[in-house]
């Protein structure tokens, strides 16, 4: 696999995650390719390394040792991986403490209306889907999630957002777009039958771009990388909103 390395020091790396890769395996049958199997290959070590407290206690941690934040298989972009339990621990906890700055591009379908804004509405889990419908025939465990945006240029039929997650739910910007009414381009879950994913483009349109934060050894780190090729070719030939 041929994953970029973006970072690295002795208590962990950042990478330039491909679309279209797992970040870890589902389960313990699921044998594809993922960012799990890659970095284990590159540092063996990090299998020790486990996720002892919070929302991840009594599940199979070791399945995905050193992963302290993920991306969804269909994001491209910035993933941090802990390379030590001690560094592990403190990176969690300052995902937690909402101390981690993370940002992504977004192609969204239709004009968005407002320039900047954010979007507090809770998500419940339903099956491998998320929600925004908490009550109903089945309750669902309601969880805060919470996403600043803010909408950097318009086209004739599409809009690019930079999205800010100030919590980290499963699929939350794209639950979250599809709410505001402007699903994400390609998003194969969220986007709805009726709209067209550009066949020149065929990959979902969200890459997280940027991350800023303090290390373990107390160093500031921020880091930005530009679109993919394909994402940022396709954004070259959309015609411009006029104003």
């Amino acid at each position: 696999m041929n994953i970029p390395i973006v970072y690295e020091d002795d208590d962990f790396l950042i990478i330039d995650k491909p679309s279209g890769l797992l970040t870890h395996p589902v389960n313990r049958q699921d044998k594809s390719e993922s960012v799990v199997s890659w970095v284990l290959e590159k540092h063996p070590e990090i299998s020790t390394i486990r996720d002892n407290y919070g929302d991840s206690v009594g599940v199979w941690t070791d399945l995905r040792p050193g992963i302290v934040h993920r991306l969804d298989r269909e994001t491209s972009g910035l993933l941090l991986i802990a390379k030590n339990q001690s560094s592990f621990n403190y990176l969690k906890n300052i995902f937690k403490e909402r101390k981690i700055k993370k940002t992504y591009l977004a192609l969204v379908y239709g004009i968005v209306r407002e320039s900047s804004g954010t979007i507090d509405i809770p998500l419940g889990k339903l099956g491998s889907k998320q929600s925004t419908k908490i009550k109903g025939k089945k309750n669902l465990e309601e969880k805060s999630a919470i996403t600043e945006f803010k909408v950097l240029q318009k086209f004739n039929d599409y809009s690019l957002i930079e999205f800010r997650p100030l919590t980290g739910r499963t699929h939350q910007l794209r639950v979250h777009a599809k709410t505001m009414g402007y699903p994400i381009v390609c998003d194969p879950i969220y986007s709805g039958k009726r709209a067209v994913c550009p066949p020149e483009l065929g990959r979902m349109f969200l890459h997280a771009n940027k991350l800023s934060f303090t290390s373990p050894s107390g160093m500031a780190i921020s880091v930005e990388i530009d679109l993919p090729a394909k994402l940022d070719d396709f954004l070259k030939d959309l015609p411009k909103q006029e104003n």
